[in-house]
């Protein structure tokens, strides 16, 4: 397994690559849920690439980058059994040098959901993945679906700016008590590790309501949010019910849709989702 920092060297350990290249970007911390997107990229691609860099472009002023937990020993550690060929972990200096201008923006999508909450943090995910995307030139990017909006946004962004590199989404990975795998689920402690359950619950009780029929996506908001008031710990930011590609809300779900929500847990900011077909 090559590690390298510097583009001078990711550009030669990438003449190296023959085959087809699978990307997985990450922020390190790695957990469950990345493993699982590196063995699919082992199976699918004759060449597996890990990313690790903490982008500082898509923290918002009161956001956690200086508490963003970091471990690159142990992250090599847990991909190096994986059959990777070649991490990348620059620097933000390497990724964003003095007198940085040049930004890639996806507009309509990126405006509800996290959009609302987190205003530049998009601008920042989709140019640091283009950046990626330049350096390393995979044939298949994989991602989480437990970032569904992130997932829409830079398969928009492929489209648009014709990337010739295909998008492979993974379903979410969870622990045994349905909270969806997180860098930050560290943070929750005690009672609040308890109540971050309450995201998956929600979630369940609107997916058991659609399968028996029901269509209204305002009562299926009606059920995530009920479920979420009686958690005292819970303090929802949205619920949606949105279009699966267009994360618009929906007054009746029809096609393959979205059902997502970011709650706030004590202080912790955890995110989920699941796919209506």
């Amino acid at each position: 397994m090559m590690i390298v920092s510097s583009l001078d060297e990711l550009r030669a350990a990438r003449r190296l690559l023959d085959g087809t290249v699978g990307l997985v970007p990450t922020m390190g911390y790695l957990h469950e849920g990345h493993l699982s997107l590196v063995r699919l990229a082992r199976e699918e691609c004759d060449r597996v690439v890990v990313s690790i860099f903490v982008n500082p472009t898509q923290f918002g002023a009161n956001e956690d980058l200086s508490k963003y937990p970091r471990d690159l020993e142990r992250d090599l550690k847990l991909i190096d059994p994986l059959g990777v060929d070649l991490v990348w972990n620059p620097t933000p200096e390497i990724m964003y040098p003095p007198g940085y201008q040049t930004w890639v923006e996806v507009k309509t999508l990126t405006h509800p959901l996290e959009g609302a909450m987190r205003p530049e943090h998009f601008k920042g995910v989709t140019t640091v993945v283009a950046k990626l995307f330049n350096a390393i030139q995979p044939h298949k990017a994989y991602f989480g679906q437990k970032d569904a909006q992130q997932a829409a946004v830079i398969r928009r962004m492929v489209r648009d700016l014709n990337f010739p590199i295909e998008m492979v989404v993974c379903p979410t990975v969870r622990e045994a008590d349905g909270l969806a795998m997180s860098s930050r689920n560290k943070y929750l402690e005690g009672d609040d590790r308890r109540a971050a359950t309450v995201l998956f619950r929600a979630l369940s009780a609107a997916k058991s309501a659609h399968e028996g029929g029901e269509r209204d996506a305002e009562k299926l908001r009606a059920t995530m949010k009920g479920v979420l008031a009686a958690e005292p710990k819970a303090t929802p930011q949205y619920v949606s019910c949105a279009d699966y590609d267009t994360l618009e809300e929906l007054e009746m779900v029809q096609g393959k849709s979205l059902l997502s929500m970011a709650v706030l847990i004590g202080r912790t900011r955890l995110i989920d989702n699941f796919v209506l077909e």
